[in-house]
């Protein structure tokens, strides 16, 4: 604005003085090209109205002989012959001339007769009036300007407003989270860099809560299974202790007790393999041996559990011998947790079936068995850890949520992949690759 006022300060001065020179020279041609000078105050009263100024001549002695105001018209007497003009060497200037209260723009030009200077041609105009058309610029420019402004700025505001509202939104469901609420969620109402933000914002919302659930149910689950067992094998060895359970019958209630043991350690190993697995505390320490053998092993271990749901094992004694490298700890823990799956959701007098073979330079494992399946729904999650597809059913046969995930980590620990398709009430079907 200040740069504004000095530019058309500059401006309308300069103007000023260009309309203040061509008055001059107006009455300046009359007065060299007119013989009678009859009509001379008519001419600078002319001048002065056209020219917004005022225009007046003065003799040699500085006393104003013609003007072209309304009050000499009228009185042969005015404001400028009422003092002697005092003289300046300038030609354009600012001055008061000795008869104004405020400076005047002032040009001047000696009138000769002769080649005698018999008088001095004065053309004035006021500075305030140059001031008041600034002001009335000015005021333009501020009401032409306000609008735009004044719409710049809610467009500013808007676009503030939509840029920090779902980062406050973001904030305050951040500290929601931090309080254990996952339920809100952020509006996206746009396809830009925002909106992109409170969409991974959300996804990683809904995993959190997902995540939050699982572990949840993991801690309610693994509560359960510490405590049912727990239960049990103190009131056995309590009964046998204080006579309650007779001689004769105590060996049957220890082969219970040692059963839930079992289930104990079964337990927490999981939990231990998982932590360490999550933590990468474990070495990989590979080896050459016969996978066929290992999953031989692994259902001679399930024997007892196989034929007491009466399970038809199939395909196993047909499998070739293939030799891998890797860790066969690791490896078997995998198989053991799908085959304990296998078992743990066919139903009485179904089959279990195997197969291994050499694919492009890789082992390629199958386990299927038949039973209730996996709803699809639940296929893309069903490798994450704590994830039940029957959280009801698999609480009842001692499920911990944690096998899958840790036969993904495994595998993947040994540059393989797992997958697992399904069929409701018909088959589930998981097939290790190994390089």
């Amino acid at each position: 604005m200040m740069i504004l006022s000095f530019v058309l300060n500059g401006y309308i001065s300069k103007q000023k003085q260009a309309t203040l020179e061509t008055a001059k020279e107006e009455v300046m041609e009359y007065i060299d090209t007119s013989e009678n000078k009859e009509n001379l105050n008519e001419i600078l009263n002319l001048v002065s109205s056209v020219g917004e100024a005022e225009v007046f001549i003065a003799d040699d002695s500085s006393k104003v002989i013609a003007c072209g105001c309304e009050d000499w018209q009228e009185n042969k007497s005015c404001l400028h012959s009422s003092a002697i003009i005092s003289k300046n060497d300038t030609d354009i200037h600012l001055s008061t001339l000795g008869i104004y209260e405020r400076p005047h723009y002032i040009t001047v030009e000696s009138i000769y007769d002769e080649g005698i200077v018999v008088g001095t041609l004065y053309v004035t105009a006021p500075v305030s009036k140059v001031g008041s058309l600034l002001t009335a610029v000015t005021r333009i420019f501020m009401f032409s300007a306000i609008i735009p402004l004044l719409a710049m700025f809610f467009a500013i505001y808007a676009m503030t407003y939509r840029l920090t509202k779902p980062l406050k939104l973001m904030s305050n469901a951040s500290r929601a989270m931090a309080k254990g609420d996952f339920s809100k969620r952020i509006p996206v109402t746009s396809d830009d860099e925002i909106g992109e933000l409170a969409t991974s914002f959300n996804m990683m919302t809904n995993s959190l809560a997902q995540l939050e659930g699982m572990r949840k149910s993991f801690v309610a689950n693994v509560s359960h299974e510490l405590k049912t067992p727990m239960t049990t094998i103190g009131g056995f060895i309590d009964g046998i202790l204080d006579g309650t359970i007779e001689p004769e019958k105590q060996d049957y209630y220890l082969g219970i007790v040692s059963d839930e043991v079992k289930r104990l350690s079964r337990l927490v190993e999981a939990m231990l393999s998982m932590a360490k697995l999550e933590s990468g505390e474990f070495n990989l320490k590979p080896e050459v041996f016969d996978l066929r053998e290992l999953l031989i092993s692994v259902v001679i271990s399930q024997e007892q559990r196989i034929e007491g749901k009466k399970l038809e094992i199939k395909g196993l004694d047909e499998t070739e011998s293939i030799s891998v490298k890797a860790d066969r700890d690791l490896i078997y823990q995998a198989v053991y947790n799908l085959v304990d799956n296998a078992i743990k959701f066919s139903d009485d007098g179904g089959e279990i079936s195997f197969m291994l073979k050499r694919e492009n330079n890789k082992t390629v494992f199958t386990l299927s068995n038949t039973g209730s399946g996996i709803p699809e729904k639940d296929l893309p999650f069903i490798f994450e850890r704590f994830y039940k597809v029957d959280k009801s059913r698999a609480a009842s046969k001692n499920s911990t949520g944690i096998g899958l995930y840790i036969v993904k980590t495994v595998i993947a620990a040994h540059l393989g992949s797992v997958s697992v398709s399904s069929k409701e009430n018909e088959f589930t079907i998981f097939k290790i690759v190994l390089p």
